[in-house]
């Protein structure tokens, strides 16, 4: 038995040796089948999945105890994903299409491993992309159509959304400031077609409030440039407008110090992805929509939707939502060329 003294466990030299072993051998017989049918066929290609394997196999032996690669969970992927923040862009955040990458490699190494061991499949990176809209897609052909509230629960959530009302936070209200940080957030993704990424990088400065038809109302957001899409701006609608100067006017009363528009905590820390994606599937449930999975992408779809039914240019949309290639708007375009029921 060996002992580590950062943490103070036990931990046998034998399991350690056997899990290492596991995830370089099974990488290795995954490599040389995908190259014997051809589906690896570039030299680069398998430089990237080698550094993706690697990163993760160091960081599964590396905890105490060892995780083995057949007993990966989704827990243990999330953690892993959050220590390579930073790794692709300089904004400190993976790309969706990274992130769908490297689960899918992951799955595709448990899939074939099953098959030789006739075991049973570990499914935690395909349950982890399913339950990330942004990853799922990330990979999607232009011709897959995005998916998007229906009429009624887009009232339904504007109707939830608005029913807030300003006042001031009192004494043992602790919980209510973030619970409004959420509305505020989600009511952004419909209002002002922001991607979940976008959420999180708002700034304080990113809201324009000046030159509104309404005083004191914000009705445009600069976005701040990330590794997907350079900077840019978007209108905002009105009742996400009132909504966000709720939240600002709240933020403000806290004394809640930085720069972020949505902080974390009450000392500024900047909104992680997994917290900010459970805040959103939260809200979405409490107002009551029948399908939350995904929901908080299907919010950014709607907005475009509902831009181009009502006559704005699919150029127009896809300057205000950060899409550099005017072309991906066909896909919204097909979803109007049919009977679709969008507010």
């Amino acid at each position: 038995m060996k002992h580590d003294s950062s943490t103070g466990d036990l931990f046998s030299e034998e399991s350690f040796e056997s899990a290492a072993t596991e995830f370089e051998t099974w990488f290795e017989s995954w490599l040389a089948d995908s190259r014997h049918v051809g589906r690896l066929r570039q030299t680069s290609s398998e430089e990237v999945y080698r550094a993706m394997w690697g990163g993760l196999t160091q960081w599964c032996l590396s905890q105490r105890p060892v995780v083995r690669m057949g007993a990966l969970t989704v827990e243990d992927l999330r953690l892993f994903i959050a220590t390579r923040q930073g790794v692709i862009d300089s904004a400190g955040d993976l790309a969706p299409r990274y992130v769908w990458r490297l689960l899918h490699l992951v799955d595709r190494v448990l899939a074939h491993a099953t098959r030789e061991t006739k075991g049973m499949h570990n499914t935690a990176a395909a349950d982890l992309i399913a339950s990330q809209p942004e990853v799922k897609y990330a990979n999607a052909t232009e011709s897959a159509l995005p998916a998007y509230l229906p009429a009624h629960e887009a009232r339904t959530l504007v109707t939830f959304l608005s029913h807030v009302r300003p006042r001031s936070l009192g004494p043992g209200e602790a919980n209510t400031w973030n619970q409004l940080r959420n509305h505020a957030a989600v009511a952004l993704q419909l209002g002002a077609g922001l991607a979940p990424g976008d959420v999180r990088a708002l700034t304080l400065q990113s809201v324009v409030i000046d030159g509104g038809r309404l005083k004191g109302v914000p009705w445009k957001l600069v976005v701040p440039k990330d590794g997907n899409t350079p900077e840019h701006e978007t209108p905002v609608a009105q009742w996400a407008g009132q909504l966000l100067r709720y939240w600002m006017t709240v933020r403000a009363e806290l004394n809640i110090p930085g720069e972020w528009l949505f902080p974390s905590t009450k000392t500024g820390k900047p909104w992680a992805k997994v917290p900010q994606y459970e805040a959103a599937k939260q809200v979405l449930a409490n107002a009551g929509l029948d399908s939350i999975e995904g929901g908080s992408f299907r919010l950014r779809h709607t907005f475009a939707l509902r831009q181009l039914r009502r006559g704005k240019s699919p150029a127009d949309v896809a300057r205000w939502m950060g899409i550099a290639n005017v072309g991906e708007m066909e896909r919204y375009l097909r979803v109007l060329s049919t009977p679709v029921d969008v507010v």
